[in-house]
C-alpha cells in the first residue's frame, strides 16, 4: 500500500465515530502484520534473528500482544515498560532492557524478570554487579564517536550523544564481566534515528562485526549476538521513499559473509525497530471545529499537541488527508491548530489543503509510533482513546479515553478529591 493511502474511507470513519467520537488513534493491524513479515523475511538468512520491538514507540497491550504473537520480543527502557510486559507474560530473554542513568531498582526488576540487560555505561558495571550480581548474559551499548549516516535533530551527532561506551570502555567492561563469570555477550549500537538512508544498517553492521572480531582476537571473547537496534525511519513526506528492508537485510548478509563467515563465527542478529513497524500504520483522526482568518487562515481541530507532540516538539511533518476530499485540488494554505494556549500548537503550517469546512474529518498519517505515547496533559487536556482496525474490518477499543477522574487521581491527598 502506498504510504499516503489509507486502509479506510470517510464512510468507515463516520461509522466508527458514532461509537467513538474524535479525536482518536486508529491502528491498522494488517499493515503491522505485513511489515513484521517483511522484516523477518529480510533477515531469514540469520538463524538466530529476532526483532525486539521498542515498547516506548507504542506501549499498548494490544500492539505488544500482536507483535509477540508474531514472534517479536520487546525492548524495554523503564520500570513501567518492564511491568507492562510482565503483565502480558513477556519475560525472560523475550525482553531486552535498554536504559540509561538507571536506578538500582530497575536493574533489579530486569534481573528478576530474566531480561537481557543492555548496559549503557562502563561506569555502571560495578553498580550493576552490586545491584544484581553477575549476569550470565549481558549486552553492552557501543558509541564509536562517529556518525555513520547524516545525523538529525532527534539523535544528534554521536560525540554529543549521551548513549553508549567508547571502544576502550567496551573492552574494559567485557574483560571485567568475563572475569567475574559472565558467559554470553552481545554488542548493541544505535547511531541514528528516523533515517531513510538504506546504507545505515549495513554500515552499522560492518562497524559492529569488526568490533566482534577485535574482541575475539584481543580478549578471546566470543560475542553471541549483535543488536542493530532501531533507527530506520519512515517516509513522513510525500516526496520521500520508504527504505526496502529486503535490500537492507541482504546487504547486512553480504557483510556478515565477508567478515564473520570466513572466521568461523556464527552469531544472532537482533533489531529493536519501533517506528518502522508501527509508525506508518497509526492515524490520528480529528474533526474540524472552527475556521479563523486574520493575517493567515487557521483551521482549528478537536485534537491538540497534547495528543500529538512531534510537530510542536521537532517541527515534524505529518501528512494530512481531508477525508472525502482526497481527489480535490488544494484550495489554499492553512495552519492546522489545536486549542492549547501555545503558539506552537500546530500540526501544520501553511499546508496546502482542499477547501475545508467545519465538521470535516482530518487524518494525520504515520503516528503509529511516538504519537499517543508522547502525549501530555497541559491545560488539563485529556488523552485520547486508541482503536485497532482488525484485519477482518472490525474495530476494537484498545485504550479508553482519559477522564477527569484519571487526571485528578494524584490529588487524592486532598479530601475534596477522594470521591
Amino acid at each position: 500500500m502506498n504510504h499516503l493511502s489509507l486502509p479506510f474511507d470517510l464512510k468507515k470513519i463516520e461509522m466508527i465515530g458514532q461509537q467513538y467520537p474524535t479525536p482518536f488513534y486508529l491502528y491498522d493491524e494488517q499493515g503491522i502484520i505485513n511489515c513484521v513479515a517483511d522484516l523477518k523475511r529480510a533477515f531469514s538468512w540469520n538463524r538466530g534473528f529476532r526483532e525486539y520491538f521498542a515498547v516506548k514507540a507504542t506501549p499498548n497491550p494490544a500492539i505488544l500482544k500482536l507483535l509477540f504473537a508474531l514472534g517479536c520480543g520487546v525492548d524495554c527502557a523503564s520500570e513501567a515498560e518492564l511491568m507492562l510486559c510482565n503483565r502480558l507474560g513477556i519475560i525472560q530473554e523475550d525482553v531486552i532492557f535498554t536504559s540509561n542513568d538507571t536506578p538500582a531498582e530497575e536493574y533489579q526488576l530486569a534481573r528478576q524478570l530474566g531480561a537481557i540487560i543492555n548496559l549503557d555505561a562502563a561506569e555502571h558495571v560495578d553498580y550493576l554487579l552490586d545491584c544484581v550480581g553477575v549476569p550470565e548474559t549481558i549486552c553492552l551499548r557501543y558509541n564509536p564517536g562517529k556518525d555513520v549516516v547524516t545525523p538529525n535533530v532527534i539523535m544528534g551527532d554521536m560525540k554529543s550523544a549521551k548513549f553508549g561506551m567508547t571502544k576502550a570502555q567496551v573492552f574494559s567492561s567485557v574483560k571485567k564481566l568475563a572475569a567475574r563469570g559472565t558467559k554470553r555477550f552481545g554488542i548493541h549500537a544505535m547511531l541514528a534515528s528516523n533515517t531513510l538512508e538504506a546504507s545505515y544498517f549495513p554500515m552499522l553492521a560492518r562497524e559492529l562485526f569488526s568490533l566482534v572480531l577485535e574482541l575475539r582476537d584481543t580478549l578471546g571473547v566470543t560475542v553471541s549476538f549483535v543488536d542493530l537496534a532501531g533507527g530506520i525511519g519512515i517516509p513522513y513526506r510525500p516526496e520521500e521513499t520508504a527504505v526496502d528492508i529486503l535490500e537492507i537485510g541482504d546487504a547486512v548478509r553480504r557483510i556478515y559473509e565477508e567478515l564473520l563467515t570466513p572466521q568461523g563465527i556464527e552469531l544472532s542478529i537482533y533489531t529493536e525497530l519501533g517506528r518502522f513497524l508501527t509508525g506508518p500504520y497509526g492515524y490520528l483522526v480529528t474533526t474540524v471545529l472552527h475556521l479563523k482568518e486574520t493575517y493567515k487562515r487557521f483551521l482549528g481541530v478537536d485534537a491538540s499537541a497534547c495528543d500529538l507532540l512531534r510537530p510542536a516538539m521537532y517541527g515534524a511533518y505529518q501528512y494530512i488527508t481531508v477525508l472525502g476530499k482526497e481527489q480535490q485540488a488544494p484550495a489554499g494554505k492553512y495552519d492546522v491548530t489545536g486549542s492549547l494556549c501555545e503558539n506552537n500548537d500546530k500540526f501544520a503550517v501553511d499546508r496546502l489543503l482542499p477547501r475545508v469546512q467545519v465538521g470535516d474529518i482530518l487524518v494525520m498519517h504515520d503516528v503509529g509510533a511516538y504519537g499517543h505515547t508522547m502525549g501530555f496533559n497541559c491545560s488539563g487536556k485529556l488523552r485520547p482513546k486508541e482503536l485497532m482496525l482488525r484485519s477482518d474490518g472490525s474495530v476494537e477499543l484498545i485504550r479508553r479515553s482519559q477522564t477527569i477522574k484519571d487526571l485528578f487521581a494524584t490529588f487524592d491527598i486532598y479530601p475534596e478529591f477522594r470521591t
